[in-house]
């Protein structure tokens, strides 16, 4: 038995796998993670904008006064409805808030797929459009509450600020929450430019 040898029958390879060895793949570095960064920077901003929106309108449709003293004929009252830029002002930054709502899941979308440009693009320009529109309601209201703390000589407006104090706080804070929904939106345009750039 020490003499014998041992054969062992190796098949040949076939013609198709012949020469073929497998190739390891080695995982590549996902590119998506500045575009991922830039979609979550959005939805922060968003849900900011969001909250300024909704502050704004709330503060606005709030802002009643009815001065202490009144007589049989007349009762003293300043709100937001006397004005037509305040209720302007109002309809449009609710309309501001409703489309950041709707506007939430497909900034949701832009995180989980950060390549579809899509909604990228979608939300770029639903963005421009609500900040035309934040941008005219709050230049509207500013115009308005300037007159309402000085008045206009010229005109023979006589500023209203000195009787209704808490009116004038409660619309200007309503235009100072505009503006910073304004502002984010400015933002969020150019989030939305560079997520759409190129590279």
């Amino acid at each position: 038995m020490s003499g014998e040898a041992t054969t062992i029958d190796v098949p040949e390879a076939s013609r198709a796998t012949k020469g073929k060895t497998p190739i390891l793949m080695v995982p590549r570095k996902e590119k998506g993670g500045m575009k991922r960064g830039l979609a979550i920077i959005d939805l922060v901003l968003r849900i900011g904008a969001m909250v300024a929106a909704l502050t704004a309108a709330a503060t606005m449709g709030t802002s009643d006064q009815n001065l202490p003293f009144f007589t049989q004929f007349f009762q003293f009252e300043a709100s937001y409805d006397d004005m037509p830029s305040f209720e302007f002002f109002l309809i449009a930054m609710s309309m501001v808030a409703g489309y950041l709502v709707l506007s939430l899941p497909f900034s949701i979308v832009t995180i989980v797929r950060p390549h579809a440009g899509g909604p990228r693009l979608l939300l770029l320009i639903m963005d421009i459009v609500a900040l035309t529109l934040a941008t005219s309601a709050a230049a509207a209201a500013t115009s308005i509450v300037y007159l309402a703390h000085n008045g206009n000589s010229n005109s023979n407006w006589l500023a209203i600020c000195n009787q209704f104090g808490d009116f004038c706080q409660k619309v200007s804070g309503a235009v100072v929450a505009s503006f910073i929904t304004v502002v984010s939106f400015m933002f969020l345009i150019l989030l939305s430019a560079l997520a759409l750039r190129k590279h």
